[in-house]
């Protein structure tokens, strides 16, 4: 009977990985212990390493939040002029029957 497969959570997989990194402890003695072959631990210290500076980054929004957050405002900046200038040639347009020149 083929044994189940054991899914390890990413808590489990740092603090295996810590013991060999930090603790200095053999990969054999690590893998014997949690049960994996040498292969997945050192996947999942290449894993480590790569996305690494994940954990560097700030947890502020991204710039593209930002520059959306800025196309917002002009385009709100925008409406706001082209409603003025609607209500101003309204007026103008008003003015110029009342005087008779239209």
């Amino acid at each position: 009977m083929p044994r189940e497969r054991k899914h390890f959570t990413p808590q489990e997989k740092v603090s295996i990985l810590r013991r060999h990194l930090l603790d200095k402890v053999p990969v054999s003695t690590v893998c014997e212990e949690a049960g994996i072959h040498p292969s997945l631990l050192y996947q999942w210290q290449k894993q480590f390493f790569e996305n690494g500076a994940a954990a560097f980054q700030s947890s502020a929004r991204p710039k593209v939040d930002q520059a959306q957050q800025r196309i917002g405002f002009l385009e709100q900046k925008l409406r706001r002029k082209d409603e003025d200038l609607a209500e101003l040639m309204e007026e103008h347009v008003a003015l110029k029957k009342s005087l008779g020149e239209l």
